[in-house]
């Protein structure tokens, strides 16, 4: 019932905004698929590539530890989702970024008492930087996201951890469409077999749609841009990455919107 009635808020909200000539903002899960695959690395350059092209982004860190985005760039100190929860305004929570991002931690027991999160962000872009559960599922807030994407390497282990990452997420949410986008690929015939490939099996094996959110080349760029506590998009500009985000960036606010939000629940 309450899957029901949140539904039919949903699709009212999407009425209003369409009536009012403004569109709420979509919300974006990023899953990595193991640890130390670059997610973070990921939601801070694709935040600062929308910022670039004139979005205003709301960068929600569920990760936490001493490489989550919140402890690398806005300090132990910073505010998070339960501040939010609380009262306080979301402007006043959220670190801004040098990018012109706002970044937010959600820590481990704010995510149970989240509202809908759009409700509480008058830009175009929520990405949410997302930790899985023991079970492989998201977190509620991560759940009311529009699009999933799964982000891998090129490499064994990480194309067989994402294959059990995306069985996990498709279980647990009842999930009939993901994306997967693949980072540091050694260029673009890897990276269009390694996606057509996971596509294939997720077709056939768990009916799933799985489709292309792109690929980010391997650059060593991207490392010295980490150094300098700045995205690749904002540090070196005419980098293979950054034309890669940048691109990524463009298509992803194109992708279709669902004809009313998801709003997973775990089974």
């Amino acid at each position: 019932m309450s899957k029901v009635v949140s539904d039919q808020a949903d699709g009212l909200r999407n009425l209003m905004a369409q009536h009012s000539g403004m569109q709420a903002a979509r919300v974006i899960a990023l899953v990595g698929s193991s640890p130390r695959i670059g997610v973070t690395s990921v939601a801070l350059n694709l935040a600062a590539a929308l910022v670039q092209q004139g979005k205003e982004v709301l960068l929600l860190d569920e990760q936490g530890g001493a490489r989550s985005a919140t402890a690398m760039w806005a300090g132990a100190a910073a505010r998070s989702w339960s501040d939010v929860a609380g009262g306080l305004p979301l402007s006043a929570a959220a670190s801004r970024l040098a990018c012109g991002a706002l970044l937010l931690a959600v820590r481990q027991g704010d995510a149970p008492a989240v509202a809908e999160v759009r409700n509480l962000f008058q830009g175009q872009v929520i990405l949410v930087d997302a930790g899985l559960d023991r079970d492989g599922a998201l977190s509620p807030l991560a759940a009311q996201a529009d699009d999933v994407v799964v982000v891998l390497r090129p490499q064994a282990a990480s194309i067989t951890a994402a294959y059990a990452c995306i069985k996990q997420l498709h279980y647990a949410h009842a999930l009939q469409r993901l994306r997967i986008m693949l980072n540091l690929a050694a260029g673009m015939p890897e990276a269009q077999r390694v996606l057509g490939n996971l596509a294939g099996a997720g077709s056939r094996y768990l009916g799933l749609a799985l489709e292309p959110a792109g690929c980010v080349a391997e650059d060593p760029q991207l490392v010295r841009a980490l150094g300098l506590k700045l995205s690749v998009v904002e540090a070196f500009q005419t980098s293979a990455a950054a034309i890669d985000f940048r691109r990524i960036a463009g298509q992803l606010l194109q992708w279709p919107r669902p004809v009313v939000n998801r709003n997973l629940d775990t089974v």
